[in-house]
């Protein structure tokens, strides 16, 4: 095989790997190249290999994606064979025969690789404290993927925060991309969901200290699963779940967790200066002009929140679905008297979304 088609199948490798380990619409999977290499005499050993890094993928055996998902993932794969070559490849229907027998759970599994091509891995080397940091240093990633329990459902439990929604994704890609923003410094999220954008940043960031928070106790429940099924821990007190099978313990060098009720609309100043937060963050929280009102309310009160004579800087990433959404966020910012300007916009190389969707996401002085 020549060098440019060795790098074209390692390239559609990676790509189905990344889209099913994190459980993408299968849609959106690249079919058409697939069947195109597929033509080529060495189209069963790319389906093997496809095999091993999807189904078979260790990070997939340990935690797998939903039956239904990975029935249909394989279902496609077979049809895609069939279609272009007549002796069936026994290890795809074996794999199909074992996914037919297995039992459906209401929770899932998304993995979420962290390098790759367009972002490797640095050498290994410990995130320095700030008095070692030269300033110029880039904080080094801690971990590879990322993996959530997330429910199978877009609405359960009357809640949307159980699964992980685009703008998370993005976020957290740009947090990739600008570590510094976050290295040494305590980090509150507002809204936190599963966790993915948290999870990434404390991986891959170096903070001193992360404070996740949501107001719904299912959500705020599987967050914690979330961070212990990272390897990560929380501060003492500051979750009464049980310690996660194969959770480690925190190391000096680990940033500082916590999962905080917040409840935006009762919230007080004091109450949020206690988490002392250096910079804010949330993803995907303007839905609708109620949550909108309520998140501005608690970015003024956040506005007291001096650190070192200075308010926290905020980071608000949303996709644009309704225009009119993001014009009344706007709106109300400037009644609360926050300045605020566009980040600018990133290709997203890790994380690939659904649709393709505008995404945004606005820095606010507070």
């Amino acid at each position: 095989m020549a060098p440019e088609e060795t790098a074209e199948a390692a390239s559609l490798l990676r790509n189905f790997e990344r889209r099913f380990l994190a459980a993408r619409s299968l849609r959106s999977f690249p079919w058409q190249i697939l069947e195109e290499k597929l033509r080529d005499s060495s189209g069963s050993e790319l389906l093997l290999n496809i095999l091993q890094k999807t189904v078979k993928h260790p990070l997939c055996v340990n935690r797998p994606p939903s039956v239904k998902y990975a029935q249909g993932f394989l279902s496609e794969l077979i049809k895609k064979h069939e279609a272009v070559h007549e002796e069936p490849l026994d290890q795809l229907y074996e794999a199909l025969a074992e996914v037919l027998t297995a039992k459906e759970h209401p929770q899932c599994y998304r993995s979420y690789l962290l390098v790759g091509d367009t972002c490797p891995p640095p050498p290994q080397a410990r995130c320095l404290p700030p008095h070692q940091d030269s300033g110029s240093r880039q904080p080094h990633p801690s971990g590879d993927s990322v993996t959530l329990s997330e429910s199978t459902a877009i609405i359960s439990h009357g809640t949307t925060g159980l699964v992980t929604w685009n703008a998370a994704l993005y976020l957290a890609e740009w947090a990739i991309e600008n570590p510094l923003a976050f290295a040494h410094r305590t980090v509150l999220e507002l809204g936190s969901g599963a966790g993915l954008t948290g999870l990434v940043i404390c991986k891959m960031c170096c903070p001193r200290a992360y404070v996740f928070s949501d107001c719904h106790s299912r959500v705020l429940e599987q967050l914690r699963g979330n961070i212990l099924l990272n390897g990560l821990s929380l501060e003492p007190g500051a979750t009464a779940a049980a310690q996660h099978p194969g959770h480690n313990t925190r190391d000096s060098e680990s940033p500082r967790l916590m999962v905080a009720q917040l409840d935006w609309d009762i919230v007080t100043a004091p109450q949020l200066a206690a988490f002392q937060p250096d910079i804010v963050i949330a993803a995907d929280v303007l839905y609708c002009p109620e949550t909108i009102l309520s998140l501005v309310g608690v970015l003024h009160r956040l506005s007291a929140c001096q650190k070192d004579q200075r308010a926290p800087d905020a980071y608000i990433a949303f996709t644009v679905r309704n225009p009119e959404t993001c014009q009344l966020f706007t709106t109300e910012l400037g009644r609360a008297g926050i300045p605020w300007e566009k980040v600018p916009q990133h290709d997203q190389k890790l994380f690939s979304c659904e649709e393709r969707s505008e995404m945004a996401i606005l820095k606010l002085m507070l």
